[in-house]
């Protein structure tokens, strides 16, 4: 299976398609590797934009932590790493313009990604962004929940002394264990209607709702290929946020940009 670009318009004017028109393609395990090379070989052509991209996310982590300490919120300094990668789909949004003016062979700058970035405000795009914040939302508060109802009045005076509660009680891994079927349910929720539907909104004329029903539709017509691209991003994000969020830099843009060719060989036109 090849990846044929979809329509000729830009993202800001683009052609309408009927949903009924798209039809959901069968994928592999090696359309995972060729949209991987893809992405690979977008990033190395356009190292420092698509650095950009990943240093702004990792950057926002790190504030996101420190603004954590600063307020004393130390049992959300966890949660909050953890479901962190929940809202890096939005944040590729630039990487898939690139990668869809590239795949075209159109000449771009700073200018033309950034400007179609903020135009996604006035479409379906800032919809998705409500979805997955409060996802994030969703998931930042069941942690908070299930503190109260597990933990109940342990003190978290530092970040070690949570660390020692969760790792070392019987409280903790009750807590651990809770916490983490709760993450994986949400985190499959969102994986499963935002794994195209953010790159097919920046491609297509088309509602958020159609676009998620039809990341849906890819997710159940390909469920253990899109496991396998869930657990290669999830094992891949949390690695990369080890050494200070710093690894995003570099992995954040090789996904974003491998996101993009992996919607293009799942999703097309009954034309294409």
């Amino acid at each position: 299976m090849t990846s044929n670009a979809t329509g000729s318009t830009s993202p800001e004017n683009p052609a309408p398609q009927s949903d009924d028109m798209l039809v959901v393609n069968k994928v592999t395990s090696g359309d995972i590797a060729a949209s991987l090379r893809a992405g690979l070989s977008d990033f190395l052509a356009r190292p420092v934009m698509s650095g950009f991209f990943g240093l702004f996310y990792a950057v926002f982590g790190i504030l996101l932590v420190w603004c954590l300490v600063w307020l004393g919120k130390i049992w959300m300094i966890i949660p909050a790493v953890v479901g962190f990668p929940l809202v890096a789909p939005f944040a590729a949004a630039g990487l898939y313009e690139m990668s869809r003016r590239r795949q075209k062979g159109e000449n771009f700058g700073w200018s033309d990604i950034l400007s179609v970035m903020a135009r996604q405000r006035q479409r379906e795009m800032g919809w998705m962004a409500f979805v997955t914040l409060f996802i994030f939302w969703v998931w930042m508060y069941q942690v908070r929940l299930w503190l109260a109802i597990i933990l109940q009045n342990a003190s978290f005076s530092d970040f070690e002394g949570f660390l020692n509660i969760v790792l070392y009680t019987p409280e903790g891994w009750t807590f651990l264990a809770i916490g983490t079927l709760a993450g994986a349910v949400l985190s499959a929720a969102l994986f499963t209607v935002t794994v195209v539907a953010m790159p097919m909104l920046l491609d297509r004329e088309t509602n958020f709702v159609s676009a998620m029903l039809t990341s849906i539709r890819v997710v159940t017509e390909n469920p253990v290929v899109m496991l396998i691209w869930a657990a290669i991003i999830s094992a891949t994000m949390l690695l990369s946020m080890l050494p200070a969020f710093l690894g995003l830099i570099v992995t954040l843009p090789i996904l974003g940009h491998t996101t993009w060719h992996l919607y293009q060989r799942a999703v097309q036109s009954s034309e294409g």
